[in-house]
């Protein structure tokens, strides 16, 4: 629906409903266009859709809320919303990675397919109602890279000792395998592997990792990161705020979230490709990750999830999410796989026409 026609669908509503201002806090910081934009771009639409009566306003990492504390206060009412990622919270239910991603998971199409198509959205949200939150798709970043290395990683063993930036289940991959783990915000990464505090770090890809500066320190860039194949971000709105809105204004706001959540995604593919290049021209050194650490890592998660799975809602919610994983594998496997293959690393793919 175009702005015209949702106005026209609700111009009574529009002229007797109230004025509204919400403050979100973002868990990214603003000097991440792409990451933290999804939240500017939700706030300029909802603004639009509303002629400027339903106001959000978006705060970076650390302005009114650190990082790591967006979906408390969401919670607790201290902000109306948040945006952030659902593993940086999985402290307080581990089921929450799976309305963001796990290793060896779902990539974006996938995850959106089952989130909007396949009752991931409902499961999600009972989930969430625990924490008085209502949650919407919020973006995603799509494959992400394998991150930084100050030293060759040529098999398993290269891993173990070193102190790495890693988030999430892909974080406690890691740790078993070796590695001791650090969660730091994206903001406070580079002085910590520019002092030698971290030896490697990951965060997004080519486009975000240039901004952040770490091709300044390290040249080793490994991929494919395994442990993000499709990480999608939410929105997370208090519920006792939701319930206000008119529904006027709920549906504003579910059309920019749906928005902001395909914009991010097609950013970041128009973006890395020309990043990747810019990093690989300054002498960047592009690594895959050996085959042992792969199979290691994939056996190490299989063991992660099966381990949580004692609690019913885990069990519930990691079910359904390996139903979906398996048919959309299958499906992708067939036609997917076999096209990408060809066309993007075959020496005899055609050139563009």
């Amino acid at each position: 629906m175009n702005r015209r026609e949702f106005l026209l669908a609700g111009a009574p509503a529009i002229q007797t409903s109230p004025r509204v201002s919400w403050r979100l806090a973002s868990s990214f910081p603003n000097s991440l266009d792409t990451i933290y934009g999804a939240a500017e771009i939700l706030a300029r639409r909802v603004e639009d859709l509303t002629e400027g009566r339903f106001r959000i306003r978006a705060h970076s990492a650390g302005e009114i809320v650190p990082a790591f504390e967006v979906l408390s206060a969401v919670q607790n009412g201290t902000i109306h919303m948040g945006h952030g990622a659902s593993y940086y919270f999985q402290g307080r239910n581990p089921a929450l990675v799976f309305d963001c991603t796990v290793p060896f998971g779902l990539t974006a199409r996938q995850l959106n397919a089952w989130l909007y198509h396949g009752g991931g959205l409902e499961l999600t949200r009972e989930m969430f109602a625990d924490f008085n939150v209502i949650n919407f798709p919020g973006g995603n970043t799509g494959a992400q890279m394998g991150g930084w290395f100050r030293r060759e990683i040529n098999s398993l063993t290269d891993l173990r000792g070193l102190k790495m930036r890693i988030p999430g289940l892909g974080g406690e991959v890691m740790s078993r395998m070796g590695v001791t783990v650090q969660v730091i915000p994206g903001g406070e990464i580079y002085p910590a592997l520019e002092r030698g505090a971290i030896d490697a770090t990951e965060w997004v890809g080519p486009y975000d990792d240039e901004k952040l500066g770490f091709h300044e320190i390290v040249k080793n860039y490994y991929y494919p990161g395994w442990w993000e194949p499709g990480p999608g971000l939410s929105f997370y709105v208090n519920r006792g705020e939701w319930d206000k809105l008119p529904t006027f204004y709920q549906e504003a706001f579910e059309t920019a979230a749906a928005e902001a959540n395909q914009a991010m995604l097609a950013s970041y593919d128009a973006k890395n490709a020309p990043a990747l290049q810019r990093l690989l021209d300054s002498g960047v050194r592009l690594q895959r990750f050996p085959d042992d650490v792969m199979i290691a890592a994939r056996d190490t998660t299989i063991q992660l999830l099966e381990e949580a799975a004692s609690d019913p809602f885990y069990r519930k919610i990691y079910t359904a999410y390996s139903d979906w994983r398996d048919k959309a594998y299958r499906w992708f496997g067939t036609s997917e796989l076999s096209y990408a293959a060809y066309a993007y690393g075959s020496d005899t793919a055609p050139s563009p026409v």
